[in-house]
C-alpha cells in the first residue's frame, strides 16, 4: 500500500469514527444556542449586534465573533442559524479529526497507539458538543487541529489554530500557550524543507520559533479582550460577571469531566518516563486545561462542554502513551476510559439526543400563547428568541449587563419586582420543577430555578400575572404567565 493511499485511509477512519456519533446525537442543542443565532439573525437583518431588535448592543455571546460567522445563514431567523451553526461544528470536527487520526498514524510505529483512536467514537461530549449549534463543534476542530498540525510538520500552524481556540473560548489560552510551545519540540518531518528540491531554508532559532508560536497563540486572545475593553468596557465576556466562578463546584466538575471523558487513559507514571519532550507537552497542556476549567468555576451545561476542545489532545497524548508503555497496562487503561465514556454515551446520550426536538416542540406549543406581549422575562431566553419576537428580558444576565450584575448566580439573581415594572414587562416564562404541575394559585408553585421561585413568591406578583399557557414536554414544563389588565394590573414588589 502506497504512503498516499495509507494517509487517507487512516483520515477517512478518523473522520468516520467521528461523524457517525456526531450524527446520532445530533439532535442535541442547549439554550444558549439560539442566543447567539438571535443575536446572528438580527445581524443579517442589518439590526446590529443586539439580542433585543430594538435594546442596545450587548456582549451576550462569549466567543466574540461567532455570531458574525453565522449571519450569511440566519435570514431565516434563529433556527435557520442554529441549523447552520450545528452543520458547521460536524463538518469541522470532522474533518480536524481526519487530521487527528494520521497525528496518530505518526506517533509511532506501535500498532497499540490506534487504541486510542477508540475514544473518538465512544465520547457522548465529542459528538454532541460538535452538533451542539455553539461554537464547540468549531472550537474542537481548532484544538485537535492545534494538536495535529505540530505533528504532522507544521508546529506555527497549530499554534495559530491553538491561538483562534482561545480567541473564541478564554478558558482555553493557558492550553493554547502550552501546546504552541511544546509543540516546538515535535518531531519536524517533511516540512522543513524547501519545494521541488530546493534547499531548506535555514531554521529560525528555537527562541525565535517559540516566541513567534507564543504570539500565534497568545495574541488573538488579547486582541479579542481589548476588543470588548474598547467596545462595551470590560475585557471579560458578560458572562463572567453574570455567572461568578465557585471554586468548589469547578474542582467537582473537573474531577467528574476527568473520570468520564478520557483522561484516564493518560495514568501511566511509568511510561511518561519513557515518553519524549513533545508528547509530554501534550500531557501539561491536558493538566493545564483541566486545572482552568476548574479556576474558572466549571459549567452548568451538560455532557462536559468546557473540557471538550482539549479531547482531542487527550487522545494523541494516549496515542503516545499507548506507544511506550506495556500492552497489557495499555488495555486495562483504555477499558477504564472507554467505560467512563461509555457510560456517559448510554446513560446520557439518548436522552442528550431527542433536547432538539422538545426545544422545537415547546416553541411550536407556546408562540400562540405568547402572541401579542410586547416584554418576556425569562431565565431561558434562547427559545423564546425563536418563538417571539418580543424585547426579552434576561434574567439570567447573560445578555443583560444590568441584571448580570444583582447578587446572585445565574439562576439566582434577586430581581427586584420593580424592575419588571420599570422594564414594562408583560409576560414572565418560568419552569416548572420536574414532576411538578402547576398550583392554584401559581404563586404555590414548585418552580426550577431560584430567580424563578423568588419571583413567584415576591408580593404583588399573584395579583399582577395569571396563567396563559403551559407547555407539555413532561421535562420541560414552563408556565408562560400575562399581565393583567385593566384594574387588575396591580405592580410587583413590596408595598
Amino acid at each position: 500500500m502506497t504512503g498516499r493511499r495509507r494517509s487517507l485511509l487512516v483520515a477517512l477512519a478518523g473522520a468516520l469514527s467521528a461523524l457517525v456519533p456526531a450524527l446520532a446525537l445530533s439532535g442535541f442543542t442547549v439554550d444558549d444556542a439560539l442566543i447567539t443565532a438571535r443575536y446572528a439573525h438580527h445581524l443579517a437583518r442589518g439590526l446590529g449586534y443586539r439580542f433585543n431588535a430594538a435594546g442596545p448592543v450587548t456582549d451576550g455571546v462569549t466567543p466574540l465573533g461567532w455570531a458574525f460567522a453565522l449571519a450569511p445563514f440566519a435570514a431565516g431567523g434563529p433556527l435557520a442559524a442554529l441549523a447552520a451553526a450545528k452543520a458547521l461544528g460536524v463538518a469541522a470536527w470532522t474533518l480536524a479529526a481526519g487530521a487527528l487520526a494520521l497525528a496518530i498514524d505518526r506517533a509511532s510505529d506501535r500498532p497499540a497507539r490506534f487504541a486510542a483512536l477508540a475514544l473518538v467514537p465512544a465520547s457522548a461530549p465529542l459528538a454532541a458538543w460538535s452538533a451542539a449549534g455553539m461554537e464547540t463543534g468549531v472550537v474542537a476542530a481548532l484544538g485537535a487541529l492545534s494538536v495535529a498540525l505540530p505533528a504532522l510538520g507544521s508546529a506555527l500552524a497549530g499554534a495559530a489554530c491553538a491561538g483562534a481556540a482561545a480567541a473564541l473560548r478564554p478558558e482555553l489560552l493557558p492550553f493554547a500557550l502550552v501546546v504552541a510551545l511544546a509543540a516546538q519540540a515535535a518531531p519536524r518531518g517533511d516540512g522543513v524543507g524547501g519545494a521541488g528540491g530546493a534547499p531548506p531554508r535555514p531554521e529560525r532559532p528555537a527562541w525565535a520559533r517559540a516566541l513567534a508560536a507564543l504570539a500565534l497563540a497568545g495574541l488573538p486572545f488579547a486582541a479579542v479582550a481589548v476588543t470588548r475593553l474598547a467596545i462595551f468596557g470590560r475585557a471579560a465576556p458578560l458572562a463572567a460577571l453574570a455567572k461568578a466562578p465557585d471554586a468548589a463546584l469547578g474542582a467537582r466538575y473537573a474531577l467528574a469531566c476527568f473520570l468520564l471523558t478520557g483522561p484516564v487513559a493518560l495514568i501511566a507514571p511509568v511510561a511518561w518516563r519513557a515518553l519524549p519532550a513533545w508528547p509530554r507537552g501534550l500531557l501539561a497542556a491536558v493538566a493545564v486545561h483541566f486545572l482552568a476549567v476548574a479556576a474558572a468555576g466549571g459549567d452548568w451545561m451538560p455532557l462536559s462542554r468546557l473540557v471538550v476542545p482539549a479531547l482531542p489532545a487527550v487522545v494523541l497524548a494516549a496515542a503516545h502513551v499507548a506507544s511506550a508503555a506495556r500492552a497489557r497496562a495499555t488495555a486495562l487503561r483504555i477499558a477504564l476510559a472507554l467505560a467512563g465514556q461509555l457510560f456517559v454515551m448510554i446513560r446520557i446520550g439518548p436522552t442528550a439526543a431527542r433536547v432538539g426536538g422538545d426545544r422545537l416542540r415547546v416553541v411550536e406549543e407556546l408562540r400562540g400563547a405568547l402572541a401579542g406581549a410586547e416584554v418576556v422575562a425569562a431565565l431561558d431566553i434562547g427559545w423564546l428568541g425563536a418563538a417571539t419576537g418580543a424585547t426579552l428580558v434576561d434574567l439570567a444576565g447573560v445578555t443583560d449587563p444590568a441584571i448580570a450584575a444583582l447578587p446572585g448566580g445565574h439562576t439566582t439573581k434577586r430581581i427586584p419586582g420593580a424592575l419588571l415594572d420599570a422594564r414594562g414587562v408583560d409576560a414572565l416564562v418560568l419552569l416548572l420543577a420536574e414532576g411538578q404541575a402547576l398550583a392554584s394559585p401559581w404563586t404555590a408553585s414548585r418552580f426550577a430555578r431560584g430567580v424563578e421561585q423568588h419571583l413567584a413568591r415576591l408580593p404583588g406578583a399573584g395579583e399582577a400575572f395569571a396563567p396563559s399557557a403551559v407547555s407539555g414536554v413532561p421535562h420541560l414544563r414552563y408556565v408562560v404567565l400575562r399581565r393583567r389588565t385593566g384594574d387588575e394590573g396591580a405592580g410587583v414588589g413590596p408595598r
